[in-house]
């Protein structure tokens, strides 16, 4: 049975995480954690804690899931693993700078994953995208998430716009259109991510949605995604949090556990 920490348990994601673990046979939710935690506690069939330290220092747990917030993922994840518990984090913000120091202060035998999206269309989505850059000299990435999302762009977006880059193989990029904006209107053309122009919409109404526009002459092709629902990423989360016990070092991509796609 996989003993799982829930960061962030009172949150949207953590809530569905919690769901989604209780529901599953080889595992079971092991601790909350939540700077709240304290008031709510009652509340939960499992103890709670307002910090990952405290919950790591009283409980025994094989993972960490984190989906919390970016100023507080780097402080969560440092705790788990310097105690030698595998983390699976879905909480955007960290850099791949980061994400490596941090990965390499944990003991040897204890796996960092990280993953911009969880939903397997997403992955699927960002693989596409990055075999048909190679044929298309024009990209654009634009991206619809909920008004509440702490960041912009999405990770899904950042990671997307840099596979797209990384698969031209040095080939030049054609971002078109940043010369003629208007004085004032800066920003207009989206932010350039690896010289791939980013669009980020933020709305009530949307959980998560990105495409991708690809244009050469002639002709255009798109590739979309859309989450409605929160449960289209616990899946992935499951997947992660089954793989790390088995890994070591830092791992990001959902495509990485996923071997047609590696």
């Amino acid at each position: 049975m996989i003993k799982v920490a829930v960061s962030g348990y009172l949150g949207r994601m953590g809530s569905a995480v919690v769901s989604a673990v209780e529901a599953a046979d080889d595992m079971q939710v092991v601790c909350g954690i939540d700077p709240n935690a304290p008031a709510r506690a009652q509340d939960a069939p499992f103890p709670a804690f307002p910090t990952v330290a405290v919950a790591l220092d009283a409980v025994d747990a094989d993972v960490l899931v984190d989906f919390t917030q970016p100023d507080a993922v780097a402080a969560n994840v440092e705790a788990a693993l310097e105690r030698g518990v595998d983390c699976v984090v879905g909480t955007t913000g960290l850099s791949m700078g980061q994400l490596e120091a941090l990965a390499a202060k944990a003991p040897d035998g204890t796996c960092l994953f990280y993953a911009p999206n969880f939903t397997i269309g997403a992955v699927l989505m960002m693989h596409f995208a990055s075999v048909a850059a190679k044929y298309f000299p024009q990209a654009e990435v634009i991206e619809y998430h909920h008004c509440n999302k702490k960041d912009s762009p999405s990770g899904t977006a950042v990671n997307t716009a840099r596979l797209i880059a990384a698969s031209r193989d040095g080939l030049p990029s054609e971002a078109p259109g940043r010369e003629t904006e208007m004085d004032g209107c800066e920003g207009a053309r989206g932010a350039l991510v690896d010289g791939i122009p980013v669009h980020s919409v933020r709305s009530m109404g949307f959980v998560a949605n990105q495409q991708v526009i690809f244009g050469s002459m002639g002709q255009t092709l798109s590739i979309s995604h859309e989450s409605w629902d929160r449960e289209s990423y616990m899946p992935g989360v499951l997947l992660a949090a089954r793989s790390v016990g088995s890994r070591s070092g830092l791992v990001v991509g959902l495509d990485k556990l996923m071997p047609d796609l590696c």
